[in-house]
């Protein structure tokens, strides 16, 4: 692995824990930078600001101070790394930089970065990580706006999306909005979406069945979520919005996350102006992440389906038979969708779609699944 070292600057002061506490299980950068060796979740903060609408703020550390008192469970036999801080560089554009090559460096080998950021522009610098690896990815954004902006508009935390999309050669193949508000958002951006063809969970679908966003999740390699989605009064932020994602659903939608075997990148951005009841909440949100992660069973239908239950039905309206898997290890669905075979393998890791049971329903009720539909003509 190529030395990562050069980026960070060490843990300055972490508070007191005892030897039952996370603190003791996770191998910080305190001045010596860890050996990145095993598979496992590295976290890191990047106070990068300049790409915020409302201003610079200064990164809330404290976050250290309530993860490492959280005790870790018995099952979690993988490693946790804490590098440190990658500071601010001379241009906004420096910061991407860093983050990237960190993020490529990470995904290569098998550890999960946990970035707690400043805004939430660094999604993008995220996704170019994987550009560096050249890899065809899925993105999630826990948030109430659907942050697809302007693209001839600078490069900030609210159009951030519309530049992944605009970039060439572009390595996105599907993006999910999990807790999307109608208010935050403009009919041409709805529109656009819906060109893209595009997923879209709002937070009225969410609160009726928390596991609608279960899928949308399971389905990305790249995971933004914006603090500001959860209810300023859970949050303890004079920022956020009156209606969000409650404490507890935060929590579930973090750990749903975590439990993915697809999902090997997270970032918590907009944490500015966080009272200590939100920096504890966001610990919180890394602990479930990492509850899940240990969880993880290897049921994500790749290869062999020697594991899977498969449900066949034929479907009248486009003269297709549709398959579905269930996993027989956590009961989770799948559904497949034919691509051509001359696009080669860069969508083997997307014909094989995350759905649920009403999926399936529909289908047998010879209702063609949204989902379907959409990821047909994106692999076409």
């Amino acid at each position: 692995m190529k030395d990562l070292s050069i980026y960070f600057q060490p843990i300055t002061s972490v508070a007191q824990f005892n030897a039952a506490q996370l603190g003791s299980y996770i191998d910080a950068n305190d001045g010596d930078f860890p050996e990145l060796k095993e598979p496992g979740c590295a976290i890191f903060e990047v106070p990068e600001y300049r790409g915020s609408v409302v201003g610079f703020s200064k990164q809330n550390t404290d976050f250290r101070a309530h993860l490492y008192a959280l005790h870790p469970e018995t099952s979690w036999d993988k490693k946790i790394y804490d590098l440190g801080t990658i500071l601010p560089g001379a241009t906004i554009e420096d910061t991407y930089f860093a983050v990237a090559s960190v993020v490529a460096e990470l995904v290569k080998n098998n550890i999960v970065p946990i970035i707690i950021g400043g805004s939430q522009d660094l999604t993008m610098a995220l996704y170019l990580g994987y550009e560096q690896l050249e890899q065809l990815v899925n993105t999630c954004s826990i948030d109430s706006r659907l942050d697809i902006g302007e693209p001839e508009a600078a490069l900030d935390s609210t159009n951030f999306l519309s530049h992944i999309v605009t970039r060439r050669p572009c390595y996105l193949f599907n993006h999910s909005a999990v807790g999307f508000q109608q208010p935050f958002a403009g009919a041409a951006a709805h529109e656009l979406f819906e060109k893209l063809f595009f997923d879209i969970c709002r937070l009225g679908e969410f609160n009726q069945d928390f596991r609608k966003a279960e899928p949308h999740l399971r389905n990305a390699d790249i995971i933004s979520v914006d603090l500001q989605a959860i209810k300023a009064s859970d949050l303890g932020s004079n920022i956020g919005a009156p209606n969000g994602f409650t404490a507890a659903q935060f929590c579930q939608i973090t750990k749903y996350a975590g439990i993915s075997d697809k999902v090997s990148c997270i970032g918590f951005f907009n944490e500015q102006d966080l009272q200590p009841i939100g920096t504890s909440l966001l610990a919180e949100g890394i602990w479930y992440f990492l509850q899940g992660y240990f969880a993880r069973v290897a049921d994500f239908p790749f290869g062999s389906k020697a594991d899977y239950t498969k449900f066949s039905v034929f479907m009248e309206e486009v003269n297709r038979t549709l398959i579905f898997y269930k996993s027989n290890k956590s009961a989770r669905w799948w559904m497949e969708v034919p691509y051509p075979p001359q696009s080669g393998s860069k969508y083997e890791r997307h014909h094989m779609v995350p759905c649920d049971k009403e999926d399936y329903e529909a289908a047998m009720k010879n209702e063609l699944p949204d989902l379907w539909w959409k990821t047909y003509q994106k692999l076409g």
